[in-house]
Order: structure tokens, then C-alpha cells, then sequence
């Protein structure tokens, strides 16, 4: 008997900031974790204005495939396919389960090391390719009759990236309006790790009042504020701080950026700054 299959649900509202949504993803990918995806209607916008993809619920893994493609800098092709379970190879492992809304599970490739840019535009030396979706289903976000929408649909938590303060009001109060809020309060009720990488500025009196509800009801409030002491030196290095941080709260092994060891001028000296 095959185990049960546990994805991480990963939701993307209309906030802006796709290039975090895009880094979390690859690397859950390249952990060879299992993903459940919900987009938001607002976000497609967002992804149209920030990348140029049209996400379309008929043609998602094509879709998704362009996106985890292009780096931060909305350079094409940043995170090439792969010859082993890059974007568009086929020999990677495929879902266990049956067809859902908007598109099924299958096969695009198996996760691979996942790399990122380097201040030149091209993959770093201890990078890779961009993993294939692997174990990726994706949902509508008006269906609510979806399986996420469910406590009895397992799943490990979820990773809302980024986060709207539209978002934020509508877990926060338990509105329930479309998928995505309805997967964050069953994620809620059902005591499982919820992550919220808000991603707003300034934040008015409101929105705090909602954070300090969602922290209340166990979430983790994550503001998409990357750090510097990384030695950052593309774009890709923020964007992936962030990315790193979102997967270390959710306790998924990744390789995204370099850790504090308590050394000052460690980040610099590692890129030759």
C-alpha cells in the first residue's frame, strides 16, 4: 500500500511579489515535497503585470511551468529545464491522484536541486535547474468544493505567498470568500502550520489588528522582509532570503541562503565583496 499522500498548500493571493510565490514553490518542489496550488483571481493579475503569464485554469501546467522558469528579474529561462526533471521532462514521479478542478495531477518530472542566479544573470555554480512540477495539483479558487476545502483532506499546512491585506482580513475574520481562504481557516481549525508572508507597506492599525488575530489563532506572520547579511548580490538572493525563511517556518530542508554562523562580514567574504 502506497502512503498517504500530505502536500503543502501552497496559496498565492493578488499581493505583489510572485517572484516568492515562484522560489517557494521550486524549492518545496526540489525537496520532493508533494504541492497542492491555489491562485488567486486577484493574483493572476498580479502575475500578468509582474511576469507577462496569463495563468489560465485550462492550461496551468504550462503556465506554471513559464513561471517557475523566470527569475526575480523577470528574465525568461533564469531557472533552465532540466535534462533530469527539469520544466518539460517527463521522468520524474507523478501524482496519486484522481483529475480536480481547473486541471489534473500528473508527471512533468521529478525534483531536482533547485538553483538560483547569480549576479550575472546565470545559474550559480552550486545551483541546478529548475525542478519539474512532480506531485503538483492544482485547484480553482471558486471551487470550494475542492479537497483543501475539507479538514479531512490531508494535508501537512499551508503557505499563503504572498499574503494581501485583502488576505489577511479575510482568514483573519474567517470570511471564507473563495478557496484560498477557505483551505487558511481550515488549515486554522484543524491546529496545522499556517504561514502568511505578508507582503504590504506601510500597514495601517486594521491590518495589525488582523495579524495579531491570525498570531492569536497560531498562524505565523511572516513579513516578506529580506535581510542583507546574506551577501546578496542578484535580485534572485532577496527574493530567495525570503523564500528560505517561508520554508524554514514551515520546517522544509532547503538550500536558499546562506545562515547566520556568527561571523561578521561572512556574507561578503563568501561572494568576494
Amino acid at each position: 500500500m502506497s502512503a498517504q499522500r500530505r502536500p503543502w498548500i501552497v496559496g498565492v493571493s493578488g499581493a505583489s511579489g510572485t517572484p516568492y510565490a515562484a522560489a517557494v514553490l521550486r524549492a518545496l518542489l526540489a525537496a520532493g515535497e508533494s504541492v497542492d496550488l491555489v491562485v488567486s483571481r486577484a493574483s493572476r493579475l498580479t502575475l500578468l503585470d509582474e511576469t507577462g503569464i496569463a495563468f489560465r485554469d485550462a492550461h496551468w501546467r504550462d503556465d506554471l511551468r513559464e513561471w517557475l522558469a523566470r527569475g526575480a528579474d523577470g528574465k525568461p529561462y533564469a531557472f533552465p529545464p532540466g535534462s533530469a526533471g527539469g520544466p518539460g521532462s517527463d521522468d520524474g514521479p507523478g501524482s496519486d491522484g484522481g483529475p480536480v478542478s481547473g486541471g489534473g495531477p500528473g508527471s512533468d518530472g521529478g525534483p531536482v536541486s533547485g538553483g538560483r542566479p547569480g549576479s550575472d544573470g546565470g545559474p550559480r555554480s552550486a545551483g541546478g535547474p529548475a525542478p519539474g512540477l512532480g506531485d503538483v495539483r492544482y485547484w480553482a479558487a471558486g471551487d470550494l468544493a475542492a479537497g483543501p476545502s475539507s479538514g479531512s483532506y490531508p494535508a501537512k499546512g499551508m503557505l499563503i505567498v504572498p499574503a494581501s491585506t485583502a488576505c489577511v482580513a479575510g482568514v483573519a475574520l474567517g470570511l471564507s470568500k473563495d478557496l484560498l481562504q477557505r483551505a487558511a481557516s481550515v488549515t486554522l481549525k484543524e491546529g496545522r502550520r499556517l504561514v502568511v508572508a505578508v507582503r504590504e507597506t506601510p500597514l495601517n492599525g486594521q491590518t495589525l489588528k488582523h495579524l495579531v488575530t491570525l498570531d492569536d489563532a497560531g498562524a505565523i506572520v511572516l513579513p516578506a522582509s529580506p535581510a542583507f547579511y546574506a551577501g546578496a548580490t542578484h535580485i534572485q538572493d532577496l527574493v530567495d532570503f525570503v523564500a528560505g525563511r517561508v520554508l524554514d517556518a514551515a520546517g522544509v530542508p532547503h538550500r536558499l541562503y546562506r545562515r547566520w554562523e556568527g561571523e561578521l562580514g561572512g556574507g561578503a567574504r563568501d561572494t568576494g565583496v
